[in-house]
């Protein structure tokens, strides 16, 4: 018995360039970013379908990206092959529970950027041996600077987690996590991660400004060296720890404030939030089931 590919391979070969339908079930902010990123890089309105229970949202979509907007679920799934699921984490188990019939029929490729939802939960949901792609972006993907973490069920076949990775380009970088039990490290280390970096900047900028300088120029200041600071450990190909030691002079300036943070604990507290931030991924997680 040959078993025939899913949908979304179907329409796919791997010498083609073209995407297959894609619906969206959810338009906000991170679908809105991929619908974007995705035409700018070729993909046609005609294919793109999303649904959208706010008709403000709705006009907004169509306006700005002339795709093809619907109230309805699974007015919007039944046109696609891949269903990307970008609703509040919290509606989607009545969200799938109610497209599994479609599902069980057009098996879909399913690419969830809900936070905390596992995929076993979605396979569950959707009625079983479903594609499932877990994924967990961060904001910065809103600007196409951000990294996702994906994982994959052992339903997706290869071309499938090509296609998950094309969809995400325009979101920045993926990583592929081989065990779906570290997704809540993923979300701890780099979901949660851009609120660690805020949070030092305010820190930093409240000490510059307690030693005396303007707001704006301390604000400039902090911006600007986190900025470039991220920029040299991207491009430098070197680790954090190397660069760090470059800039630490003996019995210099770096040296006595690097000393300060060591004796408050900087790292412990580092590692106790990564930790506190993935024991309640798991507890969120659990909390759907």
């Amino acid at each position: 018995m040959i078993r025939r590919p899913p949908p979304a391979i179907e329409r796919m070969t791997p010498t083609s360039s073209a995407l297959p339908a894609i619906a969206f079930i959810g338009g906000g902010n991170m679908a809105r970013a991929l619908i974007g990123g995705l035409l700018r890089g070729g993909a046609k309105p005609a294919a793109i379908h999303v649904s959208e229970p706010q008709a403000a949202g709705r006009e907004r979509l169509a306006a700005e990206f002339g795709i093809n907007v619907t109230a309805d679920n699974t007015d919007a799934a039944a046109k696609a092959g891949v269903w990307v699921l970008a609703t509040k984490p919290q509606v989607l188990r009545d969200v799938c529970e109610a497209l599994a019939p479609l599902a069980q029929e057009r098996r879909p490729l399913v690419l969830s950027i809900a936070a905390g939802i596992t995929s076993a939960q979605l396979d569950r949901w959707l009625g079983g041996g479903i594609a499932v792609v877990r994924s967990m972006p961060n904001t910065p993907a809103l600007l196409g600077a951000g990294v996702t973490g994906l994982c994959a069920t052992a339903a997706v076949v290869p071309a499938q987690r090509a296609l998950a990775e094309r969809l995400l380009e325009p979101a920045g970088r993926t990583v592929w996590i081989a065990e779906e039990a570290l997704m809540d490290a993923v979300t701890a280390t780099s979901g949660s991660g851009p609120a660690y970096v805020f949070l030092l900047a305010e820190a930093l900028q409240a000490a510059a400004e307690a030693e005396g300088l303007p707001a704006e120029a301390a604000r400039t200041l902090v911006v600007e060296t986190i900025a470039g600071a991220a920029r040299m450990l991207k491009e430098s190909g070197e680790d954090a720890a190397t660069l760090r030691q470059r800039v630490t002079s003996p019995n210099g300036t770096t040296q006595a404030a690097l000393e300060a943070l060591a004796a408050g604990g900087f790292a412990r507290l580092v590692g106790a939030a990564v930790h506190a931030a993935r024991i309640r991924g798991a507890e969120l997680s659990a909390a759907h089931d």
